[in-house]
């Protein structure tokens, strides 16, 4: 890739190419323009950061339609389960908006009570040109608002013609299909550029039916009134997704400055959720996103600007209904069940309008060839409205108003002072302050039934302002050339969501709407809820080869404790509807929660590691790699465990490199789940292993893919992937009951190809 735009390098920015690239670097000096097909050095260079090799990124896109399973490898992070191209990234028991995730430099926000539009959501695979992840620790200038670390995403970086060419033009697009669910989908990106200006269009489109589990699991089944089949026994219903995303991308380079201007455009036409009372009917976003970087002789400047705007609606889809006896069909028939029309599913049409605009401008000052200072000011205003027509019993004459003019707005001030004291040590000290403001507007129900909790939230005082303070100190000591030690300490800050301050609603459908846990419960807001404040202490242990190329070894332990960390308790107190005192004793239900703030203690170790097996070989090379996760989430207040802690899981690999040819046997291991929530009556899973096996053949400019996931067709439940609520009467409980966790996919073949032009 022709990369013609690098900053001007201090002693210290070179010995850092130095060795990490293995080259020998002359004295300072503007560098020309090369090409190059690493990730940017100063990405490289961060502490405490992780960079997804560009050959794993190209293996998994065929294999996934969710961005987030991208980052699958990445020591210390899983994926929670939810829609087909919506997974949620967790990284040490952390999760959501406890990370903060940034995709091509936007801080984008889930625009939805059951947060089905998260941030990795809007970027395809195919589209992911480099990835990050500051696991744990991550420094003040690309934290805030967070308290589990970051993730950054970013598409390819704009490529210009070398110098004295007439033009570049170029191209790649690709295929996949993947058997299980009948998925499949397409790629599309096409340059046209000359030395100064580059522009660029990608489109992707992905599809896929209910994806199949190795066995039935269902305990029982459902049919309509009028006596229409079930899903088959091993269907996860409310599994099917259709997704496309387009960008269109201008670049203007002049000396040391580059422009950037993106446009881009979300349409999710349908995503079924397994683990959801409702399904996403529609996700239209519209992006604008303005970069500007220039390299000047003392640093770096970036200055960004950007809005986002989402429309998001909920209802349910075919294979969850709600019959009842009220209402019409689509024809203007009476829904009564006596009169058995079809069509008579007016369910609970829910829309969301989001509205997100934020600006950035950052600077890496050179002081000296051992210090770096970075500086910035970030802001951020978001609006959220969110309400539900009425449309059938119970829900008349009124829309329901969840979220009014819903307002958060950030304003961040950072500084980081990097230090290169030597060729062992280097240091990093960063504080950041931040203001988060919030407020919502006056709400209704549907009717007088919700005139009390309606009265309650009106009259109250919905103004909230957090004055957040983060501090983090880095370090890294490279005693030899086969080992290096990173430690950290850290105090990190996060405010509410909209969601968990402001929804207001105790009555259970209300309640059973609000939930990015995937665990079917109902919950209601807070407004006396407390900005959480993280503590956390880790360390790495890294043992590798002189050149760092040929096996090593990490260990890195973490320790976290989080002051009104935002957990929920069961509501009561109530003479009738969902929050009474019967509430308490439910073991084997789901149940009705409301936010609140307690205390919290998270623990844990990830190790991961690379050795060769053969090198050189008539058959190729071949490298062992593993990686293993252990975290455990207590809540200090209650003594009961955290919700949706991902028990020790590992993943060992065989990689065998011959010629064209990249081939993969991969063994995923999962233990027990035992230490589940009580509040949220958690569901256990058994412990399993799953084969995956993968190959890759490249020639020229074309790149084959094929595989099989969980090739033994092995039954298995992920931790991580909720209650099933994928089918029946899902607002009443659900024709699968509680008890039924929603199963991992069966057997999955997959090929696709991807050619360069």
């Amino acid at each position: 890739m022709h990369a013609p735009f690098f900053p001007r390098r201090t002693l210290l920015a070179t010995l850092l190419a130095t060795i990490a690239h293995g080259t020998a670097v002359a004295e300072e000096t503007l560098l020309p323009t090369i090409s190059v097909t690493a990730s940017p050095l100063a990405e490289s260079a961060q502490l405490n950061a992780t960079a997804v090799d560009a050959e794993t990124l190209q293996a998994l896109v065929p294999t996934t339609s969710d961005t987030a399973s991208l980052l699958k490898n990445v020591p210390g992070l899983n994926i929670q389960g939810s829609g087909g191209v919506s997974g949620l990234p967790v990284i040490h028991g952390l999760a959501d908006d406890r990370l903060r995730i940034k995709v091509d430099g936007m801080d984008l926000i889930s625009a939805c009570g059951n947060h089905m539009n998260p941030a990795l959501s809007y970027i395809d695979p195919s589209n992911v040109g480099s990835a990050q992840v500051f696991a744990g620790i991550s420094p003040v200038s690309v934290g805030g608002d967070s308290i589990g670390g970051t993730i950054l995403i970013d598409s390819p970086a704009p490529e210009f013609a070398e110098p004295g060419e007439e033009g570049l033009l170029k191209g790649e697009v690709g295929f996949f299909y993947r058997s299980n669910g009948n998925a499949y989908g397409d790629n599309l990106s096409a340059t046209a550029a000359n030395e100064k200006f580059s522009l660029t269009y990608t489109s992707s489109t992905t599809e896929s039916g209910n994806y199949s589990a190795s066995d039935d699991f269902k305990t029982q089944t459902y049919v309509n009134d009028v006596g229409d089949s079930a899903l088959d026994g091993d269907e996860v219903g409310s599994s099917m997704y259709k997704s496309t995303n387009r960008s269109l991308s201008l670049a203007m380079l002049n000396g040391n400055h580059l422009t950037e201007l993106k446009l881009g455009m979300q349409d999710i036409p349908d995503q079924g959720w397994t683990n959801q009372r409702m399904d996403m009917t529609g996700n239209d976003s519209t992006q604008i996103n303005l970069d500007h970087t220039a390299q000047l002789d003392w640093g770096t400047l970036e200055a960004r600007a950007y809005h986002e705007r989402t429309r998001h609606s909920m209802q349910f889809y075919d294979d969850k209904l709600f019959w009842y006896g009220g209402g019409t069909n689509p024809d203007g028939e009476s829904c009564t069940i006596a009169l058995g029309k079809t069509g008579c599913a007016a369910g609970m049409p829910m829309d969301t309008e989001g509205n997100n605009s934020g600006l950035l401008l950052k600077a890496d000052i050179e002081l000296s060839a051992r210090d770096l200072l970075r500086v910035g000011t970030e802001a951020q205003q978001y609006r959220l409205d969110d309400w539900w027509d009425p449309s059938g019993k119970g829900m008349y004459p009124d829309v329901f108003v969840n979220i009014n003019d819903g307002e958060r707005d950030r304003l961040a001030l950072f500084g980081e002072w990097e230090a290169q004291w030597s060729e062992r040590w280097l240091s990093q000290f960063g504080l950041r302050y931040e203001q988060v403001k919030m407020n919502a507007g006056d709400v209704q129900g549907y009717n007088d039934s919700y005139l009390a909790d309606e009265t309650t939230f009106n009259d109250a005082d919905r103004a909230k302002t957090d004055g957040n303070v983060d501090l983090t100190a880095l370090a890294r000591f490279t005693p030899n050339a086969s080992r290096t030690i990173e430690f950290g300490l850290a105090q990190k800050t996060r405010s509410p969501n909209l969601y968990e301050r402001y929804t207001w609603s105790t009555g259970g459908m209300a309640m059973r709407m609000i939930n990015w846990a995937g665990d079917g419960n109902g919950y209601v807001g807070n407004l006396e809820l407390e900005a959480e404040v993280a503590h956390t202490v880790s360390a790495s242990y890294d043992w590798h080869d002189a050149t760092q190329e040929k096996w090593g070894l990490n260990i890195a332990p973490y320790y976290t404790r989080v002051t009104d960390y935002i957990d929920a308790e069961r509501c009561s107190g109530a003479a009738t509807g969902t929050c009474t005192d019967a509430n308490l004793a439910i073991t084997e239900d789901f149940v009705y929660l409301q936010y609140v703030n307690q205390d919290a203690t998270l623990y844990g170790v990830d190790v991961s590691g690379h050795l060769p097996l053969a090198e050189n070989t008539v058959y190729g090379n071949f490298t062992a790699t593993a990686l293993m996760n252990y975290v455990h989430g207590e809540n200090d207040t209650t003594g009961d465990n955290l919700y949706n802690m991902m028990p020790l899981n590992a993943r060992l690999a065989i990689v065998q490199q011959l010629e064209n040819w990249n081939n993969t046997a991969e063994l995923e291991l999962v233990d027990n789940k035992k230490d589940v929530s009580a509040t949220r009556n958690e569901m256990r899973t058994q412990g399993y292993g799953l084969l995956h096996l993968r190959s890759s053949y490249t020639w020229k400019k074309v790149r084959f893919d094929m595989g099989i996931e969980n090739a033994l067709d092995r039954f298995y439940n992920h931790p991580l992937g909720g209650a099933y609520l994928g089918e029946g009467k899902t607002m009443s409980g659900g024709d699968v009951a509680w008890g039924t966790p929603v199963p991992g996919m069966g057997r999955s073949l997959y090929a696709g190809v991807n050619i360069k032009f």
